[in-house]
């Protein structure tokens, strides 16, 4: 009899733990998705356009399942852009490249297309949300510094590989313009013009850094 119980007791946990896995992973599932349509929202009309009950309806979820994630509409603002910063491939896609030239030019190139210019709701967080991030509570505008100095860190570290002086500085001033010439090709009504702003910025990116390091 101690044997049956025994073996009853251990299945129970079993079948008890393998419930509760199940139950954590359909949770952090549920939470992705929650995180990842609230980013796109925040990245194409900022962080005053983010509803709850609107963001869980398109999620298809109820209003109230909303706190099974979350406390409050600011933790919420502050996990999104956490997950944006996480999510941004603005120098992943240059990972895979051995040269540091070439992965500087592949960066440039990559920020400053058409293509990233036309997806507001994709890409960097840094152009898409710089214009309000002074309005927001602090500990919001600590995670926006954090996601860039990590950025920044990452191009500084392309630029002291090609051997250029001052990278720390060179990197500041570089971002200072890609994340300015992208919002302000986004805000430009005239395709023309935007594409023209982009290419512009793109050259003279690369006349002072790659032409330099050649």
């Amino acid at each position: 009899m101690t044997v049956i119980i025994t073996i009853i007791a251990r299945r129970y946990v079993a079948d008890t733990a393998g419930d509760e896995m199940e139950k954590q992973s359909s949770k952090a599932h549920t939470r992705r998705r929650i995180l990842d349509e609230a980013a796109r929202v925040m990245r194409e009309t900022g962080t005053e356009g983010i509803g709850v009950a609107a963001l869980m309806k398109r999620v298809g979820l109820t209003h109230g399942g909303f706190y099974a994630h979350f406390t409050s509409r600011e933790e919420l603002v502050e996990e999104v852009l956490k997950h944006m910063f996480a999510e941004a491939d603005t120098l992943k896609s240059a990972e895979s490249v051995t040269q540091p030239a070439q992965q500087l030019a592949d960066f440039i190139d990559s920020y400053l297309s058409e293509a990233h210019r036309n997806a507001p709701a994709q890409g960097c967080p840094l152009a898409a949300l710089v214009s309000e991030v002074a309005h927001l509570p602090q500990p919001t505008q600590q995670i926006f510094a954090q996601g860039f100095n990590a950025m920044h860190a990452g191009l500084a570290q392309i630029l002291c590989e090609l051997e250029l002086p001052d990278a720390e500085a060179l990197a500041s001033s570089m971002l200072a313009e890609m994340v300015g010439a992208l919002a302000l090709a986004r805000a430009c009504p005239d395709a023309d013009q935007a594409s023209q702003m982009l290419q512009r910025s793109r050259d003279a990116l690369k006349q002072r850094t790659l032409e330099v390091a050649a």
